[in-house]
């Protein structure tokens, strides 16, 4: 058809006469162009059906199908929240209002899930300045569950079995004065996050006021909350597969936990059973003299004190006290102090150096240096278990692992294992300012830190 009219426009332009020949080659123009166009429509169409076909044949073959180009260049899945399971004994009388009173009925046990937002800072617990709290920025409670005592004993040792090395350790952490029970459950799981340790956290939770003004009653209910911490430490140590039982304590928890410790020790168990770790007393609201006397039942090997005199919150704590001296404001460059520090036998970390804000009393979670440096401690691998798994009772630690220390060939240089199993990164690491053991240390020394030259070493008694 196509060839019928161009043959006939030819033909019209050749016989047509003089007067109508520019109309008529204008109108063939048309129908010319007319034609060409079609002809490339109809060839551009059969292209396309061919290229179609060849697509779908490749990919029978294996070529991924790509619905957007946007697609092709993502970038992956958006980060979300981390979860952290914490185990939780509270002798608080609830969670909230009446949460600074003592429980009417023993201690509370529960599990709970705590999520941190996936852009984290580190030193920081986020929370929202008004309004609900948003997973992806805050720290939110995600789930909880009520125990009873022999579920809260059973869900840990659980929470341990499978678990090699010092991932079986637990730490507990025995806050301060002035802390509220979320703010207790969130610093704990901050410091988890933070200092990447890898075992089974645990709080312990107790009236400690949320007003400056209920120091006095705060002590009150510290000294209330003792039996009941000393039978979370009862429950700890007779785990069988429990690695170690680290403690964290902060403030007047300090003096909570010495005093629990001193009653386990009265009760026979001085050492949990050979299961004690690191005991870190960070900003310890503690009189001298009382925690003299505190540690003569406790082994100070075991004893690390964070201390600082910058810490305005003890300075206060002191005048209350009619100007006794607190252990954690000791100044390690007065030579008295750091007599007082070298007499007691235990390794001492001055904080003051890293004190950034104006009260100072919470640089042992508040500094990333200081509390990645708390990771690592708590968290280093031991040479002596590291290939030991725990199986539900089957394969308890060895008592050996604490009283036997290792010979100095063979100390571990490895940095601790994180969560997910990869190592911590090195952190800038606060040197002790005395450490003076009596006899070899078993727990695991400061990593990269080394004993101010001006306090002289003592001969370790044999």
């Amino acid at each position: 058809m196509l060839s019928r009219v161009i043959s006939w426009l030819f033909i019209s332009r050749s016989f047509a006469p003089d007067h109508r020949a520019a109309g008529a080659a204008r109108f063939g123009n048309a129908i010319v162009s007319c034609a060409v166009s079609r002809l490339r429509l109809f060839l551009s169409g059969f292209a396309c059906l061919g290229m179609t076909a060849l697509l779908a044949g490749c990919v029978s073959v294996g070529v991924p199908d790509v619905s957007s180009v946007g697609d092709m260049f993502s970038s992956g899945p958006a980060p979300q929240p981390n979860q952290i399971a914490i185990f939780v004994a509270s002798v608080r009388n609830g969670e909230n209002g009446a949460s600074n009173e003592m429980s009417h009925n023993g201690t509370h046990y529960s599990l709970q899930t705590i999520s941190i937002p996936p852009h984290h800072k580190i030193g920081q617990i986020e929370r929202p300045t008004f309004g609900k709290p948003n997973p992806m920025h805050d720290f939110v409670v995600s789930s909880r569950r009520d125990l009873k005592e022999q579920s809260f004993r059973n869900g840990i040792a659980t929470h341990i079995s499978g678990r090699i090395g010092s991932n079986r350790d637990v730490l507990l952490y025995v806050h301060g004065f002035n802390t509220s029970y979320n703010e207790a459950r969130f610093r704990l799981a901050q410091i988890v996050q933070d200092g990447r340790f890898g075992g089974v956290p645990v709080l312990f939770t107790w009236p400690s006021s949320d007003s400056l003004l209920g120091y006095e009653a705060a002590r009150e209910t510290a000294a209330a909350s003792r039996d009941g911490l000393a039978s979370v430490l009862r429950d700890l140590s007779e785990l069988p597969d429990v690695g170690r039982i680290h403690i964290l304590a902060h403030s007047l928890g300090t003096w909570l936990t010495m005093e629990a410790l001193r009653e386990r020790a009265i009760a026979g168990s001085p050492d949990l059973h050979g299961k004690l770790g690191l005991v870190m007393l960070a900003a310890p609201d503690i009189d001298l003299s009382v925690f003299r006397e505190q540690l003569s039942h406790v082994d100070p090997r075991h004893i690390s004190v964070l201390v600082s005199s910058k810490d305005k919150a003890l300075s206060l704590s002191s005048w209350l006290a009619g100007d006794r001296p607190r252990l954690g404001a000791l100044d390690p460059h007065k030579p008295s102090d750091r007599a007082a520090l070298r007499r007691l036998g235990v390794k001492v970390y001055n904080l003051a150096p890293e004190s950034t804000g104006f009260i100072g009393h919470g640089m042992y979670a508040d500094v990333p240096a200081v509390v990645r440096s708390i990771g690592m401690q708590i968290g280093e691998a031991r040479l002596q278990d590291e290939n030991v798994q725990a199986v539900l009772g089957k394969n308890p630690i060895d008592p050996s692992v604490t009283s036997t220390p290792l010979p100095a060939a063979r100390a571990p240089t490895t940095p601790a294992a994180t969560a997910s199993g990869a190592p911590a990164p090195a952190a800038a690491v606060p040197a002790p300012v005395a450490a003076v053991p009596a006899a070899p240390v078993a727990p695991p020394a400061p990593v990269g830190a080394a004993p101010a030259a001006a306090v002289p070493a003592t001969t370790p008694a044999h």
